[in-house]
C-alpha cells in the first residue's frame, strides 16, 4: 500500500488550484486497487456483523420457548447426539458470535487502514500545494496575512479534512451497507414493522442535520478565535526577548490573555452547543427505538412475530445506533471540514509574484570585457520607477545608474524608500511603472529566480535558523568548509566560531539568540560571501558593530567587494564613505548624487545628515 500511495502522480501538476470535494474526490479514486480493497473489505465486515444481533435471539424461540427450528436442526446435524442440549446450542451460537465480531473487527481497522494511508496522501498533496504557494506569493500578501495565520491553515486546518477523510469517509460505506443489511434483515423478520423503521429513521436524521447547520457557524467562530489567538502568540513570541528588555511582559501577555478569553468563549459556545446537539440527537433516536420496540410488541399480540423475533428487533435497533451515529457525526465533520477547505483555498488564492520567463541572463557573462580588464559582475540600472503601497507612493520616478563593480550608497532619512527600492530590486516588490536593469537587460526578461540567484542582501536584522552555524551559512548550498572559514575570516567571525565547542556545527539558537546582535549581521556577511553573488546589496548591515570592528570589516571585504556591484544602504558615515557614489533619498525622490566630497559642498540634505556628524568626528579625533 505505501508503496503504491508514493507512486501516485499528483493530478494537479504542482499548480496552486483550489480544493473542491469533487477534486479530492478524484484524487482518491486514483487509488483503484487500494479503493478496491477497502470496499471488498467493508463488504466482509458488514457480512459479519450483520447476522450478530440475530443468532442469539433466534434461541429464544428456539431454544428457551421449546420451539426447535433452523438453528437447532443445523447445529444438531454437525455434533453427536449426546451433545444435544441448551447448554451447548447457546455455547456454539455464542462462539459463533464471538467469532463473527471478531471477524468483523478485524475487516474495519483493516478499511480504516487503507482509508487512512490515502488521507494521508491526499493532506500531503494538499500541504506540498501550499508549500508550493507559499514560494510564489506576494510579499506585500504574505506580510498582510502573518505567520501565525499561515501556519495554522498547514497544521489545524489540513489536520481537520485529513481526519475528516481518514476516520470519518472511511466508514461511510460501512454504515450504509449495515443500514443496508440490517434492513434486509428486518424485512425477512417483519416486513409491515420494518417498513415503519426505515420511514421514520430518515426523519430522525433529519431533524439532526438541521441542528448541525447551527453548529457549523460555530465551528468557525472557534477556528477563526484560534487563528487571531496564534497570530498574536506567534508574534509575541518572536519579539519575546525585546518586549522582556522593554519591561512590556505584562502588557503583551494581557493581550494575549484577552484572545485567549475569545478562544475560551468561542471554544465553550461550539463544545457545549455541539454536545448539546449530539445529545439531542441521540434522544430523538432513542424515541425513535422505544417506539420501534412499542410498535413491535404490538406486533407480537397481532401478528406472527415471535418473541425471539422481538428480541432481534430490539437488538437490530440498537446495532443501527452506531452506523447512524456516525453518519450524524459526518455531517458535523463535514461542516468542519469545509470550512477548513474554505480558509486553505484563501491562502492558495493570494496574490502571486509575477512569473518571468528566463530570455536572457546577464549574470552568464564574459569573464572579460571588450577591453580585456578582469569583469566579473554586471550593471545596475533604475529608469523612473514608481511604487506606491496602496495610495501612497512610496518611489516617485526613481533613476539610477551604477556601473559593473561600482559601490553606491543609498542615503536619506527614515521612509525615504530606500528599502522599498532593494526589494523592488530583488523583484520583492513589483514596480507599478519604469524598468530595472541589469546590464541594460530588463528584470521581467531574466527572472526573479535568475537575479536572486546573483544578487545577495545583507539586512540589518538578518534571519538566522536553529540549526548550525554551517547551515546557517550555506542555507542549503554545497559548500566545503575551507569556503565557509574564509567567509567566516572575512566577516571577523572566525576565531570566535573556531572557538565554540562544535565549531561550524554549533547551533545558534532561535533566531540566532545564542548571538550578539554584531555577531549576527557577521554570519549574514559570511552567508553573503559563500554565495558568491554578482551583486551585493547592504542595508545597514554593520549598524551593530563597533567602529573598530566595523573598520577591519571594511578592510577585509575591499577584495572580495572589488569586482561586484555595490549597493551600501547606511545611516553611518563610515559605511557611506565606503563608496564610489552616494545617492540621496528623501520622500521617494533622488534628489542629490555625488561623491562625498560633492555632497558636502552642495550644503543640501545630505550635508545635513552628515556634516554635523563628521564634525564631531574630527573634534573627536583632532589631526
Amino acid at each position: 500500500m505505501e508503496s503504491s500511495v508514493s507512486s501516485v502522480s499528483d493530478s494537479s501538476g504542482g499548480k496552486a488550484n483550489t480544493y473542491s470535494w469533487t477534486r479530492i474526490r478524484k484524487i482518491i479514486f486514483s487509488f483503484k486497487k487500494e479503493l478496491a480493497i477497502a470496499n471488498v473489505v467493508a463488504i466482509m465486515a458488514t457480512l459479519a456483523s450483520v447476522p450478530t444481533p440475530l443468532l442469539l435471539s433466534l434461541l429464544v424461540d428456539e431454544v428457551l420457548l421449546e420451539k426447535p427450528a433452523h438453528v437447532v436442526e443445523f447445529l444438531s446435524s454437525l455434533a453427536p447426539t449426546s451433545w444435544h442440549s441448551p447448554e451447548f446450542y447457546i455455547g456454539a451460537v455464542l462462539l459463533l458470535s464471538i467469532t463473527l465480531r471478531l471477524l468483523a473487527l478485524i475487516f474495519n481497522v483493516w478499511q480504516t487502514r487503507q482509508f487512512t494511508l490515502i488521507s494521508k496522501e491526499v493532506a500531503y498533496r494538499i500541504r506540498r500545494s501550499l508549500l508550493n504557494k507559499l514560494g510564489r506569493v506576494s510579499m506585500s500578501e504574505y506580510e498582510t496575512l502573518g505567520s501565525g495565520s499561515v501556519s495554522s491553515r498547514f497544521v489545524t486546518d489540513l489536520n481537520t479534512i485529513d481526519q475528516f477523510i481518514g476516520s470519518t469517509v472511511s466508514r461511510l460505506l460501512v454504515a450504509f451497507l449495515t443500514l443496508f443489511g440490517t434492513a434486509l434483515v428486518l424485512l425477512w423478520i417483519h416486513w409491515q414493522l420494518a417498513l415503519l423503521i426505515l420511514v421514520l429513521n430518515p426523519i430522525v436524521i433529519y431533524f439532526t442535520a438541521k441542528l448541525g447547520k447551527r453548529v457549523k457557524e460555530l465551528k468557525k467562530n472557534e477556528n477563526q478565535a484560534f487563528d487571531i489567538f496564534q497570530q498574536a502568540l506567534t508574534e509575541t513570541l518572536e519579539g519575546i526577548q525585546e518586549i522582556r528588555a522593554a519591561n512590556r511582559e505584562k502588557h503583551y501577555l494581557l493581550r494575549l490573555r484577552d484572545k485567549a478569553r475569545n478562544v475560551r468563549n468561542a471554544s465553550s459556545e461550539f463544545s457545549w452547543r455541539n454536545d448539546a446537539a449530539s445529545r439531542l440527537s441521540f434522544m430523538l433516536f432513542v424515541v425513535g427505538v422505544d417506539a420501534f420496540r412499542a410498535a413491535a410488541m404490538v406486533a407480537v399480540v397481532y401478528s406472527d412475530l415471535t418473541i425471539g423475533q422481538l428480541v432481534a428487533v430490539g437488538g437490530y435497533l440498537w446495532f443501527m445506533l452506531t452506523p447512524v451515529n456516525e453518519l450524524l457525526n459526518m455531517q458535523y465533520g463535514l461542516y468542519a471540514a469545509n470550512a477548513a477547505m474554505k480558509r486553505i483555498n484563501d491562502l492558495l488564492t493570494l496574490g502571486e509574484e509575477p512569473r518571468y520567463a528566463e530570455k536572457n541572463d546577464p549574470h552568464h557573462i564574459d569573464p572579460f570585457s571588450d577591453n580585456g580588464q578582469l569583469k566579473s559582475t554586471v550593471g545596475l540600472a533604475l529608469d523612473n520607477v514608481w511604487f506606491s503601497y496602496g495610495d501612497q507612493p512610496v518611489l516617485r520616478g526613481v533613476s539610477l545608474h551604477v556601473q559593473p563593480g561600482e559601490k553606491v550608497a543609498l542615503v536619506g532619512a527614515s521612509g525615504g524608500g530606500k528599502s522599498t527600492l532593494v526589494k523592488a530590486v530583488l523583484g520583492l516588490h513589483q514596480a507599478s511603472s519604469g524598468r530595472i536593469l541589469f546590464d541594460d537587460v530588463p528584470l521581467e526578461q531574466i527572472g526573479v529566480d535568475c537575479v536572486r540567484e546573483h544578487v545577495a542582501i545583507v539586512l540589518q536584522h538578518p534571519a538566522l535558523f536553529d540549526t548550525s552555524v554551517r547551515e546557517n551559512l550555506t542555507l542549503g548550498r554545497e559548500a566545503d568548509d575551507e569556503t565557509l572559514w574564509q567567509a567566516l575570516e572575512v566577516a571577523q567571525l572566525k576565531e570566535f566560531i573556531a572557538e565554540l565547542p562544535e565549531g561550524l556545527d554549533t547551533r545558534v539558537g532561535n533566531r540566532g539568540v545564542r548571538l550578539s546582535g554584531g555577531q549576527r549581521q557577521r554570519v549574514a556577511i559570511a552567508r553573503m560571501i559563500v554565495s558568491d553573488p554578482r551583486v551585493v546589496i547592504l542595508d545597514e548591515a554593520t549598524s551593530a558593530l563597533d567602529a573598530e570592528t566595523e573598520h577591519q570589516l571594511h578592510r577585509a571585504m575591499e577584495t572580495f567587494l572589488e569586482n561586484r556591484t555595490t549597493l551600501i544602504i547606511a545611516h553611518r558615515l563610515s559605511a557611506v564613505k565606503e563608496a564610489d557614489r552616494v545617492y540621496v533619498f528623501e520622500d521617494g525622490h533622488i534628489t542629490e548624487h555625488g561623491d562625498h566630497d560633492q555632497l558636502m559642498g552642495q550644503n543640501g540634505v545630505y550635508a545635513r545628515l552628515y556634516g554635523t556628524l563628521q564634525e564631531r568626528q574630527k573634534n573627536r579625533h583632532p589631526a
